[in-house]
């Protein structure tokens, strides 16, 4: 239920059929204006009513979406898929957000609604003319602050899946998609920042996210959820090829940014495995992830919300993408997800049923653990409502991938309790419950703005 934002309460009562036929006539008339003129269109519609855009448990005929609370409190994962993303012909948008702290469910909502259409608007400037590109440039030049000059440092340093010897065999959409992921979510993390009612100092999420447009597969990805793709190899064997880096503080390369912004890296001794990020003087916030919107708190200290970028041109033998949070990689593997999708008896409920798997797995290897949220879509490439046929699955990495594939991806931390599976939850979880919430163990002194300047202060 913690997944599901309906507008209806921001939303006005019906009104007159005459105030109507104006309303549409107004919309009708910037549909038919600049390109501009459109991306304040969709900003303006009520994202509930907007055709193809779905964003709650459900299916459409390419697509299968599923999230399901866990046992730590409320469901802060959300999801979304956009069919013919902002009235293009043949693009889907798809993503899913982990928001992890006090506040994270409401800033991974805050994401799902506001980056797609932040992406429709850079999108718009970067194929409407490099003039506009030119102008804003011009005009923002000289206010760069610290955090955007940071930012812009990251930009440069961001890896992209693809060799440099092959970027010019890539088609255009890939780089003009690729700029407009950056800025969209470089606009969407300053956003959070001065947001008036998400406190985002401690609070943040995940983001994996792709445009689909045509055979073009264009990811941008913050954090450790994860895209997989399944498809068919010669033999017509089904293969589990990862597509994205969980971006975790144990990557060198991160790890790298982060203690040269101060940062620390180091693994607790009762989770050796778990890479966390922490505070110069201050055994907190314990992130177990490098990137991530939100959690302010640390990005003077080498956190980022700078996307990884990678590109696929899509097959005739490519049948599927599944995008999913850490619920459900952290105890199914790859093949074990493309294998559950393959073998689901209809579309419609192929990410129920890997939901249903991975809280099942759970239960299994992880008795004494609480069940994580778990959010999943299932984007599927061809037509027919057969998935596929056959589960010999196989599993690799994407090219140039710097993790390998585990059984579980590693931030789940076992609770010494034993779960009531059934049972109704005693206390609301909170910023300071350490060990709940597995992405983060929050132990910050009082966020005093007026004390910002002066740095962080020792714990006493």
């Amino acid at each position: 239920m913690g997944s599901c934002f309906s507008a209806e309460s921001r939303s006005p009562r019906p009104t007159s059929p005459s105030s109507s036929f104006r309303k549409r006539k107004n919309n009708s008339r910037k549909r038919l204006g600049s390109r501009a003129a459109s991306s304040e269109y969709w900003r303006n519609e009520p994202l509930h009513r907007v055709p193809g855009r779905i964003f709650l448990n459900g299916s459409s005929q390419v697509a299968s979406l599923f999230t399901q609370q866990g046992k730590k409190g409320t469901n802060q994962d959300a999801m979304v898929v956009w069919e013919n993303f902002c009235s293009r012909e043949d693009t889907i948008f798809c993503g899913v957000f982990d928001g992890h702290g006090p506040f994270g469910h409401m800033v991974a909502k805050r994401v799902r609604d506001s980056l797609p259409l932040k992406l429709n608007a850079q999108w718009e400037l970067k194929v409407s003319g490099e003039e506009v590109l030119k102008e804003i440039s011009v005009n923002t030049a000289g206010s760069m602050n610290s955090e955007e000059a940071a930012f812009t440092s990251a930009d440069e340093e961001s890896r992209v899946s693809i060799d440099a010897e092959e970027i010019e065999k890539h088609p255009e959409i890939f780089q003009t998609l690729k700029e407009s992921f950056l800025k969209a979510f470089k606009v969407m993390d300053r956003e959070l920042k001065t947001h008036q009612s998400v406190d985002c100092f401690c609070s943040g999420t995940t983001a994996v996210t792709m445009v689909k447009q045509g055979r073009d597969l264009i990811i941008g990805n913050v954090g450790d959820s994860r895209a997989v793709l399944g498809t068919r190899e010669k033999d017509d064997s089904l293969v589990a090829v990862q597509l994205t880096v969980d971006l975790k503080p144990n990557l060198p390369a991160e790890a790298e940014r982060i203690r040269k912004c101060k940062g620390r890296v180091f693994a607790l001794q009762d989770e050796p495995e778990v890479a966390r990020v922490w505070l110069p003087n201050n055994d907190s916030p314990g992130l177990a992830m490098a990137r991530a919107f939100g959690d302010f708190c640390l990005k003077d200290f080498g956190l980022i919300s700078v996307p990884e970028m990678s590109y696929r041109r899509l097959s005739e033998r490519d049948e599927f993408v599944v995008l999913a949070t850490d619920g459900i990689w952290d105890v199914l593997s790859n093949k074990e997800v493309v294998d559950i999708v393959a073998t689901a008896p209809k579309r419609s409920l192929a990410a129920r049923g890997l939901v249903e798997s991975a809280v099942r797995a759970w239960r299994y290897k992880y008795p004494t653990s609480k069940v994580d949220d778990c959010a999943v879509v299932c984007l599927f490439l061809n037509g027919g409502d057969k998935v596929c046929s056959g589960s010999n699955v196989k599993s690799k990495e994407q090219p140039g991938s710097a993790t390998s594939i585990l059984e579980r991806s590693g931030t789940c931390r076992e609770n010494n309790e034993e779960e009531e599976i059934d049972g109704e939850y005693e206390i609301e979880w909170s910023a300071l419950e350490g060990v709940s919430r597995v992405n983060t163990l929050l132990n910050l002194p009082r966020f005093e703005p007026d004390k910002e300047d002066k740095g962080i202060r020792k714990k006493g």
